[in-house]
């Protein structure tokens, strides 16, 4: 791609790339192509080596800005690509890789040529730069324009769903794949992984990682795009009958987490016979544009960190999500959403419904594994959460699983470690227990299920308890960690909302489970204590009235409150507010009490051991009628324990309690609807998930960068 370009900072100074982006057109069958594509790098690994490149090309990039839609040159580039993909066929059966690789070339540049246009630039706009007609000259723009992009976007996705990775002959039934694969057998002794598996995941990743930038037009804009171009031709057109396929294989990339192949490695080394017809054209161009230098080496902290992770898989991950997250079309829903809400089991034989012509099928087991050993980052989780929220045989699935706590154990990890994550990943891990809590059987089998040595736990060690108790402890501590940090209602009721749906099957509760739930009902008190406090000491100051006495707080009238200032009015609000998560406990209480009193012995014991704090709520108006059935179980087993005797052990309490449970007359306690929260959308909820998707992707994405200062869809504190 050039002579001499020894160096990053010389790059704009490169004849190649200042004839790409000069004043004159470039035919594309000019043998110009061939210099420009002929060259062999490390493609940068992260988004620092790429603001690297794209800071010491950005002279060049504007000047083809300026330039295109005079020249076309970027329209002559595509075009080079597009038929040097159609002619991977022909290079195969003639055993002359070169198109491979001078595709591969071609896709890297048109994708950071895409990402500066983009940011630079509407869509409309960007139209404009496919419009070039030599013939006809500038003024063409016509109808060409939709075809070329149209032709790219279905290009890529045919690149990602039908070029194999490491082992090919096993992921197509394409002859031609598995003659190739012989071919590099016979021909490289380090056998298919060593050339051919390199330069096919290369290419894999540079296509999803194009489509990725084709799409991201929406970071530059504030409101969410509900009409865009990019979007029209990916869900319809000649794009639309890829939907299915391109969905499994974004979803067989994450399962196989594939990884790399190793930075500093380049995709076609010389041969020891001359190399032939590809190394011939190579070696013409050996110093040529990123030949000498590389970014992102072996050894560096940036490869170190690719070896424990799969590029493809994660940026396959992100584009996924993205397509899942776009806008249905007034006309059409989006595809890629259909898609992911009715793919099937390969194990499941029932007909897919004629209703949806995206439907699939995928390995259920492969795909359960890679959820449960992925959940660390905030993708894998959304992709969880959008599964089982959308996908109603996933949902199945995983709740008939009989080792639920492979899944359960990482989520409860995100939210012990609430104050290292984003928001939004302890939300998605909550309401994913939210969801899982829905159903019966998941919250009988959880307690059921014995952990051993829970490390990650520190409050408290753990030699043995049940999953169930365990999810019980970690939503607790993340209320109580809520309540002292982020005051996020939200987060509240979803925690509680959990915890309700669990309620009824409460069984054999860990001693220090049952001894959370009392102590949050405690802190909960004393806040309640505290506040209403200060609300009376705001109205009384109010009033100018320090002595005289106040009705109680629930009958103040609306007169009085109008005397309070906005400050004085928090307090009532947060009344309000720890109010209604009193009561939800008391109700949560309440469930486990009475439809599984005698599977609880500990939850008695610690409700007797706190009983003083219940006195104050027995006559309130807010939580008469839920008090009943508490004040009737410490009446009773407190009168059983002073029959007993005093200075009675902790044995000797259990076993007073469980005789109890057996002798209490059911019939006297009332009977109340059962607790059940399932969790709802709010409307519009692309207003949350689509910039949530693009802060990972920004934040996320292998090798791209973009200026924070360009981002208008979310702050950099949100992202």
């Amino acid at each position: 791609m050039g002579a001499n370009s020894s160096s990053i900072s010389e790059l704009p100074e490169n004849e190649y790339l200042q004839k790409l982006s000069g004043s004159e057109p470039i035919s594309e069958n000019d043998p110009f192509w061939n210099q420009l594509l002929s060259f062999s790098f490390t493609t940068p690994t992260n988004s620092a080596d790429l603001k690297l490149l794209e800071e010491a090309t950005i002279s060049v990039c504007k000047s083809l800005v300026e330039k295109n839609p005079r020249t076309g040159n970027l329209g002559s580039l595509i075009k080079v690509f597009l038929s040097r993909t159609k002619e991977l066929k022909i290079s195969a059966e003639c055993q002359n890789h070169l198109f491979i690789w001078q595709a591969h070339n071609a896709l890297f540049i048109i994708c950071c040529l895409l990402k500066v246009f983009i940011s630079r630039m509407s869509e409309e706009e960007l139209q404009l730069h496919f419009t070039y007609e030599e013939k006809a000259g500038p003024s063409s723009y016509g109808a060409e324009c939709e075809d070329l992009i149209e032709e790219l976007l279905c290009c890529l996705i045919q690149l990602i769903v039908e070029i194999p990775l490491l082992y090919p002959c096993q992921h197509t039934d394409s002859n031609w794949w598995k003659w190739l694969c012989s071919w590099y057998r016979g021909r490289y002794s380090g056998g298919v992984t060593s050339a051919l598996g390199d330069i096919t995941y290369s290419i894999s990743l540079e296509a999803v990682t194009t489509l990725i930038v084709f799409l991201s037009c929406q970071l530059f804009h504030k409101e969410i795009l509900r009409e865009s171009i990019i979007h029209r031709y990916l869900m319809r057109g000649r794009c639309l009958p890829y939907t299915s396929r391109l969905v499994k294989t974004l979803l067989y990339n994450f399962i196989r987490q594939e990884r790399s192949p190793p930075p500093g490695t380049h995709v076609f080394q010389q041969q020891t016979d001359g190399g032939g017809l590809l190394y011939g054209i190579a070696s013409g161009v050996a110093t040529g544009l990123w030949t000498v230098f590389t970014l992102g080496g072996v050894g560096s902290k940036a490869s170190a960190q690719l070896e424990q992770c799969s590029p493809l898989a994660s940026q396959s991950l992100l584009l996924l999500l993205v397509l899942a997250n776009l806008t249905d079309a007034p006309d059409t829903p989006n595809p890629y959403r259909q898609a992911i809400m009715s793919f099937k089991n390969t194990q499941d034989n029932t007909a897919f419904s004629s209703s949806n012509p995206h439907a699939f099928q995928i390995n259920f087991n492969s795909l359960y594994t890679a959820l449960c050993e992925q959940q660390k980052s905030d993708q894998a989780t959304l992709l969880l959460y959008m599964l089982l929220h959308q996908n109603s045989n996933v949902r199945t699935y995983v709740l008939a699983r009989t080792d639920i706590e492979n899944l359960v154990l990482p989520i409860l990890e995100i939210l012990y470690h609430v104050e290292e994550r984003n928001s939004h990943h302890v939300y998605m891990a909550l309401i994913i227990l939210l969801i899982l809590t829905e159903d019966d059987g998941f919250n009988r089998s959880i307690h059921e299920v014995i952990l051993k040595n829970i490390t990650w736990y520190a409050e408290r060690v753990l030699t043995e308890i049940s999953l169930g108790s365990l999810l019980i402890l970690v939503v607790i501590r993340t209320i109580q960690y809520n309540m002292t940090r982020t005051r996020d209602k939200y987060l509240h009721t979803n925690c509680l909302a959990a915890l309700a749906n669990m309620s009824a099957q409460f069984r054999s509760l860990h001693q220090y489970a049952a001894q959370r739930i009392i102590s949050l009902f405690s802190l909960l008190s004393k806040k309640h204590n505290k506040v209403l406090e200060q609300a009376t000491q705001s109205l009384r100051g109010s009033l100018g009235s320090n002595d005289s006495p106040l009705p109680d707080y629930h009958f103040w009238e609306m007169s009085d409150c109008l005397h309070f200032s906005e400050t004085k009015l928090t307090h009532a609000q947060d009344l309000n507010v720890i109010e209604e998560v009193i009561r939800m406990m008391l109700e949560i209480i309440n469930s486990c009490l009475t439809n599984s009193l005698h599977h609880n012995p500990n939850l008695v014991y610690a409700l007797l051991y706190k009983r003083d704090l219940f006195e104050q709520f027995r006559t309130h108006p807010s939580f008469q009628d839920i008090m009943q059935n508490i004040d009737l179980v410490i009446s009773f087993f407190s009168s059983r324990l002073e029959q007993a005797g005093a200075e009675l052990s902790v044995e000797r309490v259990l076993e007073i309690i469980k005789q109890g449970a057996v002798a209490l007359p059911k019939d006297r306690l009332r009977k109340f609807p059962e607790l059940k929260f399932k969790y709802v959308e709010e409307e519009q909820p692309e207003e949350f998930f689509i910039p949530y998707v693009w802060s990972l992707v920004y934040n996320s994405a292998v090798a791209l960068y973009w200026n924070p200062r360009d981002i208008q869809l979310f702050t950099m504190d949100s992202g």
